[in-house]
């Protein structure tokens, strides 16, 4: 039986990709915050918890991040930057799941087909920037997706079945962006979490290092 690692098991996307696996017949452990103490803006909390995991995982996925860290909104214009919002930014999307991926990669299988995935978003990718605006947010996912970037450079050398890749999930109806959907059409976080296993499931060795959609379309950096 296959194996799936889920960091963030508890959110919203999170919590309905445990489900989709599982009814896929993945064996699933899922980490979170709310759970196991996993905080992946605190070092320490994510080397004890993953050192608690014997692998392999045939499928990893960091589903972790924030829209809104300590109250603190997405900027609508570059006057509202905050030194302190924006660091809290890159702690939970882009340094955490950098410190996940650092403690995943010993839970690879070092032989056969594994997918490595890092939930980011549509708005990190800077060829796709017409609106401006959300600055910490976009550059904490463009960081991040920097990250996926190398790592997969190195997992091609080290684990040469793994295809690491960023993914955005699409704009989904979670408590993570209930104030911003507006006008916008989302999908249901079980309908998201089905499309993204999809994708996971369908990815090949040469996409790895890549940035896709929901239907594995290919986001511009």
């Amino acid at each position: 039986m296959a194996r799936a690692l889920v960091i963030g098991a508890s959110g919203g996307i999170g919590s309905a990709l445990v489900r989709e696996l599982g009814a896929r017949g993945y064996d699933v452990t899922g980490l979170s915050r709310l759970v196991d103490g996993l905080d992946v803006t605190d070092e320490a909390s994510v080397i004890a918890a993953f050192g608690r995991l014997e692998g392999p995982f045939d499928v990893v996925i960091c589903a972790t991040g924030a829209l809104e860290v300590d109250g603190a909104a997405p900027e609508k214009s570059v006057r509202q930057l905050d030194a302190k919002a924006m660091a809290d930014q890159f702690a939970v999307n882009c340094i955490g799941p950098a410190i996940v991926m650092r403690e995943a990669v010993r839970l690879l299988p070092k032989e056969g087909r594994s997918v490595m995935a890092v939930l980011s978003a549509r708005v990190g990718s800077i060829g796709d920037n017409r609106l401006g605006g959300w600055h910490s947010y976009r550059a904490a996912k463009a960081a991040v997706n920097q990250i996926v970037r190398g790592v997969a450079i190195e997992l091609g050398r080290s684990h040469p079945g793994c295809i690491c890749v960023s993914l955005h999930p699409g704009t989904v109806a979670t408590e993570f962006t209930r104030k911003y959907l507006g006008r916008h059409p989302a999908v249901p976080a079980d309908e998201a979490a089905l499309h993204l296993v999809d994708v996971i499931e369908g990815l090949t060795p040469d996409q790895s290092g890549g940035f896709y959609d929901y239907a594995a379309k290919e986001i511009p950096w």
